[in-house]
């Protein structure tokens, strides 16, 4: 097949921040600096954690998501139900160190055996705008081993408004705690139906009154096991949540800071798990990775209470690096009009990929 080639960019300063950015500042933070998104699914903590205020918009959510995590300040930020998410990045990117863990995200699991799972995704700024809207890439966790055929790839789900915010008086054959058993109708892609539930110790609205649409869809996501057993009974409920061996937030507790923390080499396609090499990140996204209710304790969903960059230094050492090597290649570039791959050396017979030729940067499909 004919190879189709794109010139994508016409001067070759603009890979320099689409490879790798640091703000302009004085001093570089490990931790949060912005969250870019907040998109909760319906929850009993929705409007509340972080505060719903009237006229408040999704920019003014995010803006207070932000205010809750940044710069260590560790307030707690609940995603919802399955597939809400939060989306924040750091005042520089963080570099894949091969070996180590890279980056550490905080959530509420106070003890063993008391998780809420969330999947973590990751994102490049390759098209060098700001907005975390290029490929987004899973790190894959535990379930992806020992949890086969269990977990469902490219998952979907929708979330219609309550159908009612009245209580009716009756009992529910659930949980003498639930309120409305038939609150939030929820539909998936795999033929699946069912209700979040209302509880008595939430009377605010759980659907984000910040949203005018009458439905809200989560798609293509990872959906795991449930993981919830009550070992009670219906008048005493003793929920267990088991914790997942290693990969998603919120699942064991804070303290157990090699299991809050996440290497970028368990990068995967979300659907199809084929491994991703990627050697900056400038997008985190977190989301809520189980779909279930577990009676008087409401649906699972995954709080954040912060994240750390775990090599601030190094991070802004290779991006120093690497932009001195992108001047070099820019330089010999322009000279010979040679075609260079993005480290530099000289390619006689390119394949697929991206190349830089006489300063300009080229994608070979």
């Amino acid at each position: 097949m004919m190879k189709k080639i794109l010139m994508i960019l016409a001067l070759m300063g603009t890979l320099t921040a689409e490879a790798q950015r640091m703000d302009d500042v004085t001093e570089h933070s490990k931790y949060i600096k912005v969250v870019d998104e907040y998109v909760p699914a319906p929850g009993q903590f929705i409007n509340t954690m972080p505060p719903y205020e009237e006229g408040d918009d999704a920019y003014k959510m995010a803006q207070k998501c932000t205010e809750c995590l940044a710069n260590n300040k560790k307030d707690m930020v609940c995603l919802g139900g399955y597939g809400g998410y939060i989306t924040f990045h750091f005042d520089h990117s963080i570099a894949n160190v091969k070996g180590q863990k890279d980056v550490l995200i905080l959530g509420n699991c106070a003890f063993e055996n008391n998780s809420e799972p969330g999947i973590v995704m990751v994102s490049k700024d390759v098209n060098n705008n700001g907005l975390p809207d290029d490929p987004w890439y899973e790190l894959k966790g535990s379930a992806d081993v020992d949890s086969v055929g269990k977990v469902v790839y490219g998952y979907s789900i929708t979330y219609s408004r309550p159908i009612t915010e009245e209580y009716d008086g009756k009992a529910s054959e659930i949980s003498k705690d639930i309120t409305i058993e038939k609150y939030i109708p929820w539909e998936d892609n795999r033929g699946g139906a069912g209700y979040m539930h209302k509880n008595r110790f939430h009377e605010q609205t759980y659907y984000p009154q910040w949203v005018s649409e009458n439905q809200i869809t989560f798609g293509e996501q990872t959906l795991l096991p449930r993981n919830a057993t009550n070992t009670g009974s219906y008048d005493q409920e003793n929920w267990l949540l088991k914790s997942l061996a290693w990969g998603y937030v919120d699942n064991k507790p804070n303290a157990d800071q090699d299991a809050s923390s996440f290497d970028f080499d368990n990068a995967v396609e979300v659907v199809s798990r084929t491994p991703v090499e990627i050697d900056f990140v400038d997008f985190i996204r977190v989301y809520t990775g189980i779909n279930q209710d577990c009676g008087w304790i409401g649906e699972t969903s995954t709080e954040i209470m912060g994240a750390e960059d775990l090599h601030l230094d190094t991070s802004i050492q290779r991006i120093k690096d690497a932009l001195a090597g992108v001047e070099s290649i820019k330089k010999e570039t322009t000279i010979n009009g040679e075609l260079y791959d993005l480290q530099g050396r000289k390619i006689k017979a390119p394949g697929k990929g991206l190349y830089i030729k006489n300063g300009k940067k080229y994608i070979i499909k």
